[in-house]
């Protein structure tokens, strides 16, 4: 995947991409007509699901396709959600430069101008005062008001405001607000099934179709240990980095501990049993 950076400031608070080639994507069910669908009508988007189960790649590729259908590259900014992150974050603030007080617009502000898909990843560690100001622009508004500037600003016809986050992960005092959810479509997703997910597991990593069949064997497995305290499954991304450790010559069950049992947890008798699993696939 090709990506031209278009710009990073306000301390490098966030990333802004036009993303110049296709990413690999294998659509699981039918999320890329829903997405493509919201887009048209300009309905927000949330994406829900567990960790490295192809959220970020999705919006990517999606990105990507919007942008070659209208012949042009569409920008992507991308905000990584935290507990710091304030409104002035995501909507910009007055700087000193060059002796002078400027106003630097946030990333948010950039896209909502610029007709660019603003993509807000795990939405739900950002402070809820900061969450609220999103919105104006998931309803039929598509508004930002700008309190510091006293400035509106409607939404630029191409952009898309994406949040995601993992209900599976979050605790009650981290939960999506209804207030927020219900201005959204969402989209949910889950680890592909095994034979789709070997299929990305050999794009991805370089290993042999058969070798990315028993590492999407494993995942499968190790995803039935959550009844046995394991807090998440194994991620599609964690197995694909076990597959690149292969490739780069490290033994099969070495990578996988590393990889997965390691990875996954510091409980000894789960990395325990996840050794388990690995030696029965990997023996």
């Amino acid at each position: 995947m090709k990506a031209h950076p278009v710009n990073r400031t306000m301390e490098k608070l966030f990333e802004e991409y036009r993303i110049l080639e296709e990413p690999y994507y294998l659509a699981v069910q039918d999320e890329v007509a829903l997405f493509a669908s919201a887009y048209k009508t300009k309905l927000p988007v949330l994406l829900k699901g567990p960790t490295g189960c192809g959220k970020t790649r999705f919006i990517e590729y999606m990105t990507y396709r919007l942008g070659d259908e209208r012949g042009e590259a569409l920008p992507l900014i991308t905000v990584a959600c935290h507990e710091d992150l304030t409104g002035s974050d995501l909507v910009g603030r007055y700087l000193l430069k060059g002796g002078e007080t400027v106003w630097i617009d946030g990333p948010l502000a950039r896209a909502v101008k610029n007709g660019a898909i603003c993509y807000l990843d795990e939405v739900v560690e950002a402070r809820k005062d900061t969450v609220v100001l999103i919105h104006p622009l998931a309803d039929h508004r598509r508004i930002l008001p700008v309190e510091k500037t006293g400035q509106v600003i409607e939404a630029h016809e191409n952009f898309l405001l994406v949040i995601s986050y993992n209900p599976g992960y979050q605790s009650i005092l981290k939960n999506l607000k209804h207030s927020t959810r219900q201005r959204f479509v969402a989209i949910d997703f889950q680890y592909p099934p095994r034979e789709m997910e070997a299929k990305i597991i050999a794009h991805e990593s370089g290993v042999s179709p058969a070798v990315a069949d028993e590492l999407a064997k494993l995942g499968e497995k190790v995803r039935n240990l959550r009844d046995q305290g394991l807090e998440e499954g194994v991620s599609t991304r964690l197995l694909i980095y076990a597959g690149r450790l292969i490739t780069g010559g490290i033994e099969p069950r070495r990578a996988c501990e590393a990889a997965v049992a390691q990875a996954l947890t510091d409980e000894t008798a789960l990395v325990q049993g996840i050794r388990q699993v690995i030696y029965s696939i990997f023996p």
